[in-house]
């Protein structure tokens, strides 16, 4: 697949688009991790790539519901939550996680298809802390938006993550990961054990 986001023709493929593409790099971040570096935070905070994939999945879920006009309570609090959304558990696993996200992004995929105007209201549920009381509706177009800065929001915290896990960057990941067939850069491959990857040349 191409590096940038193909020609757009309208509102709706150019939408679409842009958040398949914040997926496909939110996704290329985990590409080649143990379920052990899945878990590392390693930045100065506590997220992880495999909690935020884990989160990316909860969220898409969470707007989908509301789009189909699904029973979907106010989203709990971050200090409710504990951190756990952000973190992948003990029991969780990657390759989990991945297809979990894969099977939101296919739904809210499917709900946007359905919906023939952009501009169809969707009801918020009241009492989630970072709703404005007086709003009771958004567009499906704003939830679009939305969903595009939260996972390139998540997709730039899973970049650094992953540099400091093992130096891997975007680009040689997603080449790895989509195995180009005439890459531009070198695609990551893993470093020789015992070896620290942000030492070493990648070409």
């Amino acid at each position: 697949m191409p590096r940038v986001v193909p020609p757009v023709s309208d509102e709706r493929t150019a939408l679409t688009a842009y958040l398949a593409h914040q997926r496909r790099a939110l996704r290329a971040t985990a590409y080649g991790l143990t379920d052990e570096q899945a878990r590392m935070a390693a930045s100065a905070g506590e997220l992880s790539i495999g909690g935020l994939i884990k989160h990316a999945a909860r969220c898409e879920g969470f707007w989908t519901d509301l789009i189909l006009q699904q029973r979907c309570e106010a989203q709990p609090k971050t200090d409710e939550l504990n951190g756990e959304e952000f973190r992948l558990g003990p029991d969780e696993t990657l390759a989990e996680v991945l297809v979990t996200y894969a099977e939101a992004s296919k739904r809210t995929d499917a709900a946007i298809a359905g919906v023939p105007d952009l501009g169809q209201a969707v009801p918020v549920p009241q009492g989630a802390p970072w709703i404005p009381t007086e709003v009771k509706a958004w567009s499906i177009r704003w939830v679009l938006l939305h969903l595009i800065e939260e996972t390139a929001r998540h997709g730039g915290h899973a970049d650094i993550i992953r540099e400091s896990i093992d130096g891997a960057t975007f680009d040689p990941l997603l080449a790895a990961a989509e195995a180009w067939t005439d890459p531009w850069v070198q695609p990551w491959e893993p470093a020789p054990q015992g070896v620290d990857r942000r030492q070493v040349p990648i070409d």
